[in-house]
């Protein structure tokens, strides 16, 4: 039997039943949905992370510089992009991750490519989109990201921009732990089911503080409102979305939730992918941290060149879907 049924049977007991709520009212749907949608994600979360888990102890950092740096450029940025998938880092947190490829003599652009697919495109994400919108979207969203982190790497690499580069950020350049990270399935395992559980601990919160508030849309924003101002046929609602989502910062457990909740209600799919895109991939604490190791112009060309790309996705979503 489908677990997702029981998760569905289990929400609706848990609403109709122990809490006597009706499901003709809009407080009893919007309770439904928070219940199902909590539960649903909580499990997919802990299935998925725990198998990227251990795909993960094969792949310490030292390990992804070398593989990284021994292939062409284009080679190299698909790489990067395609394993900050893998890599369960925000945007704030793949800084570090970013100066480490840099410091390893990998050329500028192949590390935006990982700073940019690393919090755009990761497990989190994928899993809550896979099961709030289907497999369909959840591949074009993978394969646009992919390009948009690829494509953007290989502008700024074109650009020469490693003038616009902090001067001690390739003072350690070549420098190299030499970490050998060996490990038993015992090991692999326990280390999976550790950092199931801390992603979970730390994911949490935003999950159901994003579920919130997309359970009080679905119940009780109007359908008419949001498709009025932000339908597919209105040009101006992808830059929007993007530029709101910039000043902002969250992680996707918080913010897909909304983005499932707008799209039930009219607002175009592109248009709040776009929100959420920018929101993930692009963010001011994000800036604040890349101030400390690169000059603002640089700053500026990473924004406008991502932004760029975010929005012609966008608007690709609303045409295709």
């Amino acid at each position: 039997m489908d677990i997702f049924y029981l998760v569905k049977f289990f929400a609706d007991w848990l609403t109709y039943s122990v809490f006597s709520l009706s499901k003709e009212t809009i407080l009893g749907e919007a309770v439904n949905f928070f219940i199902y949608d909590t539960l649903k994600i909580f499990i997919l979360l802990a299935v998925i992370i725990f198998i990227i888990s251990i795909i993960r102890s094969f792949l310490p950092a030292e390990k992804i510089r070398d593989i990284i740096s021994k292939q062409n450029k284009f080679v190299g940025h698909t790489l990067a992009a395609t394993l900050g998938i893998i890599t369960p880092f925000c945007s704030c947190s793949a800084v570090p991750l970013f100066l480490g490829f840099v410091e390893a003599g990998i050329p500028l652009g192949i590390t935006f490519s990982f700073l940019i697919a690393s919090p755009m495109i990761n497990e989190v994400a994928l899993v809550m989109l896979l099961g709030m919108f289907g497999l369909k979207v959840t591949l074009i969203y993978i394969i646009s990201g992919l390009v948009i982190a690829i494509l953007s790497g290989i502008i700024i690499g074109k650009l020469k921009v490693e003038n616009l580069v902090e001067d001690f950020v390739f003072n350690n350049k070549n420098k190299n732990s030499g970490v050998n990270h060996k490990m038993k399935w015992k090991e692999r395992i326990e280390y999976a089911t550790g950092y199931t559980s801390r992603i979970i601990k730390k994911v949490w919160l935003y999950i159901l503080i994003g579920i919130g508030i997309g359970a009080w849309i679905h119940g009780y924003v109007p359908a008419e409102f949001l498709a009025k101002y932000a339908g597919a046929d209105k040009w101006y609602a992808v830059p929007l979305a993007t530029l709101i989502g910039i000043p902002l910062y969250s992680n996707a457990a918080g913010v897909i939730p909304l983005v499932s909740a707008l799209t039930e209600k009219g607002v175009a799919l592109g248009t709040t992918l776009a929100f959420m895109m920018a929101v993930t991939g692009l963010s001011l604490p994000e800036f604040l941290i890349l101030k400390k190791v690169m000059k603002t112009k640089l700053i500026i060309i990473f924004a406008s060149i991502v932004g760029l790309g975010i929005i012609f996705t966008g608007y690709l979503f609303n045409i295709v879907l």
